[in-house]
């Protein structure tokens, strides 16, 4: 949008500049004509005229020249627009990047704690069949385990909404 906008400033400005130059008219007219609607088609009822005009902008009191440095305010504002927007499209796939390299070494991070809470279920399981280990304690390491699964699918809930971001910012869908 940014670009489309300095295109079009970029067009005013070849506008204002073309207000400068003179102006040529030609106009032409073919018909007929009577002073009676019956002989309105007869032979020699023909009528034709020709229009040259010529307009130079010679005195406008300034008006030209103001529009021109409208145009030109109005293109270097529209430039400005175009290089905030492209500086802020970079800084935002910058940051996606990097969210997305953070959100997987979190999610490897969290995945793993979620196996070590698995491995730590199965003993404690096995301790409280064995009748070591109280109920209690089977319910608190599959707590911890539930806990920990839910950290790993909410990274990997982060790291698939970080991609995505990330290819609707790179032009994407």
């Amino acid at each position: 949008a940014a670009e489309h906008q300095l295109l079009a400033m970029n067009a005013n400005i070849g506008a204002a500049r073309a207000a400068f130059l003179p102006k040529i008219l030609l106009t032409a007219v073919a018909g007929t004509a009577s002073r009676a609607l019956s002989g309105l088609f007869d032979a020699g009822s023909g009528a034709w005229s020709f229009t040259p005009l010529l307009k130079l902008p010679l005195f406008d009191a300034g008006r030209s020249e103001g529009n021109l440095d409208l145009a030109l305010a109005r293109r270097n504002v529209a430039v400005a627009d175009y290089e905030k927007t492209l500086q802020q499209a970079f800084r935002e796939v910058a940051d996606l990047l990097d969210a997305r390299t953070r959100y997987a070494e979190q999610l490897q991070a969290l995945e793993a704690a979620s196996a070590a809470q698995a491995e730590r279920l199965q003993r404690v399981d096995a301790r409280y069949q064995a009748g070591m280990s109280s109920y209690l304690e089977l319910l608190d390491a599959q707590r911890e385990q539930f806990t920990a699964q839910q950290s790993a699918l909410a990274a990997r809930r982060a790291l698939a909404a970080t991609g995505a971001s990330l290819f609707k910012a790179l032009g994407g869908g």
